[in-house]
Parts: C-alpha cells; sequence; structure tokens
C-alpha cells in the first residue's frame, strides 16, 4: 500500500493508544507552499494516527509531481505533500486544526483561504 500503518504498529494487536500521538518536528523545502505558508524551515504539529506514506513509494511519487515538500528527518517519514500542477494542493499528515484558533488562525489554512481568493478575484 502507498499509505500502510506505521511498521511500528503492525505487530500490536490491542491497539488503545499505540498510535503516533503528540507533536512532532518537521523540516519543510523552500519554495514550497508549506514553507511560504509557515515561512521558516523548521515547525512542530500534533500528530494522532497509525498510518504514514510508505518510503517504497517515494521516489514514484516525486516522479508523478507530487512535491514531499515536509519530513520528520528523524523518522524518516513524509509530513506534507504537495501537487506541483495545483494552484494550492496542500496535504498534510498532521492536524493543523489541532492548533488553529479563531484569532491565530494555522498558517496554512490562513494561506489556503488567500489562495481561494487570488484564484477568484486575482488578487487578495
Amino acid at each position: 500500500p502507498v499509505i500502510d500503518i506505521m511498521p511500528s504498529q503492525k505487530n500490536i494487536k490491542k491497539k488503545g493508544a499505540t498510535m503516533r500521538l503528540g507533536s512532532y518536528g518537521c523540516n519543510l523545502i523552500g519554495k514550497s507552499k508549506a514553507y511560504e505558508a509557515y515561512g521558516k524551515r523548521k515547525i512542530n504539529e500534533r500528530h494522532r494516527h497509525r498510518f504514514e506514506v510508505n518510503n517504497k513509494y517515494r521516489l514514484k511519487l516525486e516522479a508523478k509531481g507530487l512535491i514531499i515538500s515536509g519530513t520528520n528527518k528523524e523518522l524518516n517519514l513524509v509530513e506534507i505533500v504537495e501537487v506541483k500542477s495545483h494552484p494550492w494542493f496542500v496535504a498534510t499528515q498532521f492536524h493543523p486544526e489541532l492548533k488553529s484558533r479563531i484569532v491565530n488562525v494555522h498558517p496554512l489554512f490562513k494561506n489556503f483561504v488567500g489562495a481561494c481568493i487570488k484564484q477568484k478575484y486575482g488578487r487578495l
């Protein structure tokens, strides 16, 4: 599978609270939508899942136009992907909604809405 259960989860029979949970670091590449949104190379975001991008397919995915714009170097995991040919397609492994507040909107949400406005009206 392209998206697969984490290797550390495969032999666990009673799942319970054994998922990847909590804050993890992510390194962003420059000239990406993610970097544009955050304005920095290193971020931390909250996770709550058992599945990850299968690293066996990373090169094939990138060859077909997927940009892997955020990774966790310590765990060798994909955190953020983007589609090169799309005006604003950013998908995350983490949950940005967990850090977003009405008076402090998460950078990805803010940039997504900005891109929608720009797409419709040609400007912000």
